[in-house]
């Protein structure tokens, strides 16, 4: 899927990073702030939009926010702490 296929934003009223397709949000990374750690306890993609590999900007962009934030990040959500993992450039973000 192309990235201007799909907008991502954060809701804070929500307590969650949206990836959204049309009016419609394909998926979700919420997350909690405890201090200076933002918990990032489920990231959820519909069903009809599965397969479309849209997991990855998603945790990305929450990932980046966190940073924007001055936020370190407890990941878990067992696929942003395997997107962590798989990708150094995020490891200094682990709380």
């Amino acid at each position: 899927m192309a990235n201007n296929d799909y907008q991502l934003s954060k809701n804070e009223a929500a307590g969650q990073y949206e990836l959204t397709i049309g009016d419609e949000v394909a998926g979700f990374a919420s997350y909690v702030d405890r201090g200076d750690v933002r918990v990032l306890p489920h990231t959820v993609v519909d069903p009809k939009f599965r397969g479309q590999g849209l997991s990855r900007p998603l945790i990305q962009y929450a990932l980046d926010q966190a940073r924007a934030d001055g936020m370190k990040v407890d990941p878990a959500c067992s696929a942003v702490a395997k997107f962590i993992d798989q990708n150094a450039d995020y490891q200094d973000l682990l709380a």
